[in-house]
């Protein structure tokens, strides 16, 4: 009996290790994880919506620190106080304000020539650079950065810290953008936040289970037209879902939102994750970070969601939604 026992065990523990092997993830992890996050996020939108977006602010303060870090891996800078002050300022004065869109672009105005300023001045990473640098796991792609650590520049830095207001604030506020119009604040944060996953976890498993078609071997190896495909249908029964449960007296004149809802969630959430990854093997890590256990950093599960943000806060409001 103990060897039959023992036989069955040793099966699933070999199940389970093919299984992480196709996802590239630790499941188990990856799943608790997942379910923490959903606990809490739906916590805080059962609660207060002003809860979800002090949630935002704090997962972009993360999301920033990481970038901050990663980028140190290849001796690329930016002012990370400054940075987390302006796209705090910039995702409350979002929401709070009397204009909303407006006050996204005073921030951002604003923002920029004040963190440009900062991120031309010299100033020194501290041990940053040696933590960023113990995340290389790649030598050939430590090797590759190498060069650029050597031949740094200030213009480098604020290219970076350029591309980071407009990646993390700018988008950011997208998310919250939604959450202000229509009077359906959390059907529209279900849908930012809830969706992208939704797709994510379904390219993840159709990929692994039927993904034979590379979508761009060079830059993600796990990434196939599958995937991308089971992305699509997964996002687009979720968004049916959320439909459902909220539009319920629109499915005659709205019914073909959800279907361009899950696209365009399918394709630029596939999109946002070959730009993580490109970003990624550019500057020599295998993570963003280790905060989340078995689904690497903050910006490993953000950045299909900062990247759908924009999208869909506008089908949202061009609909009526």
């Amino acid at each position: 009996m103990r060897m039959h026992t023992g036989h069955h065990g040793s099966e699933a523990e070999e199940a389970l290790q093919d299984i992480n092997k196709k996802t590239g993830r630790n499941m188990p992890q990856a799943v608790a994880t997942a379910v923490v996050l959903i606990v809490l996020i739906l916590a805080c939108l059962l609660v207060r919506i002003d809860a979800f977006v002090v949630l935002i602010v704090v997962f972009m303060i993360l999301a920033l620190w990481e970038l901050r870090v990663d980028f140190a891996a290849a001796n690329l800078r930016f002012p990370l106080i400054l940075m987390v002050l302006s796209s705090s300022i910039t995702l409350l004065a979002t929401y709070y304000s009397d204009r909303h869109i407006l006050a996204v672009a005073v921030c951002i105005a604003v923002s920029l020539p004040l963190i440009v300023i900062a991120a031309s001045l010299d100033f020194a990473p501290g041990a940053r650079l040696s933590a960023a640098a113990s995340k290389k796991t790649d030598p050939s792609a430590a090797a590759a950065v190498k060069p650029a650590q050597e031949h740094g520049s200030r213009l480098d830095d604020v290219a970076v810290s350029i591309f980071t207001v407009l990646y993390i604030p700018l988008l950011a506020s997208c998310i919250v953008l939604p959450l202000t119009f229509n009077d359906h604040p959390v059907a529209h944060a279900v849908i930012v936040v809830f969706l992208p996953a939704i797709s994510d976890t379904g390219g993840l498993f159709a990929g692994a289970w039927l993904g034979k078609h590379k979508l761009s071997p060079r830059i993600s190896p796990k990434k196939s037209v599958e995937g991308l495909l089971g992305s699509i249908l997964f996002s687009i029964a979720g968004a049916y879902a959320i439909f459902a449960g909220t539009y319920s007296n629109l499915w005659v004149t709205r019914w073909w939102v959800p279907i361009i809802m899950g696209t365009i969630v399918g394709i630029v959430g596939t999109f946002g994750d070959l730009c993580a990854s490109m970003l990624k093997r550019d500057i020599g890590i295998k993570d963003m970070g280790h905060l989340l256990k078995g689904h690497g950093g903050v910006m490993d599960r953000v950045d299909s969601i900062l990247l759908c943000a924009p999208f869909l806060a506008a089908l949202l409001w061009a609909t009526g939604l």
